[in-house]
Parts: C-alpha cells; structure tokens; sequence
C-alpha cells in the first residue's frame, strides 16, 4: 500500500522492451534507502517489484497485463516518473490509500493557472469517472490529490506549489496520458453491494417447503 504523496523524481534509465513485456531501470536516490530485493516502489502510481538494484538505480520488471493499462508504455530512457515506497504501518497517512493497481488512464486535457495554483482537466472513460467523486480522493501518475470537479467527461484537480515542485505532473503536456487510480473503497461497496442482489433471497420456512422436504 501507499499514501500518494510522491518522495522523489526518478528518471528512466534504460527500458528493453520485449513483444509485449518491458525490464526498466530507474535512476533514484531517496527511495534506495534501505532497498532490498522484492519491495515494492510505486512508479507514477503502479506497484512494481524491485528485482535488482545499485547505489544509484532499481530495476523492475513490467507484464504484458500492466504495458497494456499503463502509461509505462511509453516510457523511453530520461524520462521522469514519480516514486514512492511502500508505506509502514505505523507511518503518518498524509494523503489516502493508494494500491498502486490502477484502473485505466486519463488524458490531460487542459492546464489553467489561477493565482499560486494550477488547475488539471483530465478526460478519462465513463468506467472510470463513476468512481470519482466530487470532494473525493484519486491517484494521477501515484500523486494523491483531491478531485475538485467532476462531470460525465471530465474531472479537474488543483495543484499547489509544493506538489507542482514535487511531482512530474505539470511537467507532462497536454495530450499525455496519466495512470489513474480511483479510491479503493468506492470499488469495494460497488462490489459488496452487487453481490448482495445476486444472492438468492431466503424464503423462509413455509408449508410448501415443509411438503417439499418431507415435514409435512
């Protein structure tokens, strides 16, 4: 699990791609801190598991399933990611529960300053902005930030100084596509709620049961 809140820009270093496949080294720093094999480091809001690492990089290795719902895709070397580990329980939740398992991509749609702060259009898929809610919480590249309007094909965040600074999301152009996250819990309820109306009603104890089950 992770928080949202971006500890460093990391930078591709190299990607080999394969028919549909990738293994990606990063250029880090802060997140290699105490790194050992198999954590997970959010890398512009995707869970991927380290399974190499130096002084100054980690390496990953990208599915075929996670290339296809993903901006990684177009990753190419020298570009820059945000990163995140994996928080510790315990740990201070400054911005909300992110699994790092997207749920599809957003298009930047459109930039607009207003006073210190930047507003973000993001058009995305009608499966995707039923999850959004106005007030809410959601995932944009691994940055937790706060869904300020939402419609059927749209939803715009504000973006303060320290998240323009501290995150690779004003550097993107309009145009570039954005792996989004919506809020776990939403999911969770649509789910629950759902298999509530499949389940067969219990009919309780009538006469008719009781002949059909020899009682009466």
């Amino acid at each position: 699990m992770f928080t949202g809140l971006v500890e460093e820009i990391g930078v591709v270093q190299s990607i080999k791609k394969s028919a549909k496949s990738a293994r990606i080294t990063i250029k880090a720093d802060i997140v290699l801190e105490g790194i050992r094999l198999g954590d997970s480091i959010s890398t512009n809001g995707v869970c991927l598991t380290a399974t190499e690492f130096s002084a100054k990089s980690f390496t990953v290795d990208v599915m075929a399933e996670t290339m296809r719902r993903s901006n990684l895709k177009d990753f190419s070397p020298g570009q820059e990611v945000n990163l995140e580990r994996a928080m510790k329980l315990g740990d201070r939740l400054g911005g909300h529960i992110v699994s790092g398992h997207i749920d599809g991509l957003g298009t930047i749609a459109n930039y607009e300053n207003e006073d210190n702060a930047v507003w973000i259009t993001i058009s995305t898929d009608p499966e995707i902005l039923k999850y959004i809610v106005q007030k809410g919480s959601i995932a944009i590249d691994g940055v937790s930030l706060t869904v300020a309007y939402v419609d059927e094909s749209v939803f715009k965040v504000s973006i303060i100084p320290h998240t323009k600074d501290a995150t690779t999301l004003l550097r993107r152009k309009v145009g570039n596509e954005v792996n989004l996250e919506c809020d776990i819990v939403g999911k969770y309820i649509e789910k629950l709620m759902g298999a509530k109306e499949q389940a067969p009603k219990n009919q309780g104890i009538s006469f008719n049961f009781l002949s059909e089950n020899g009682f009466a």
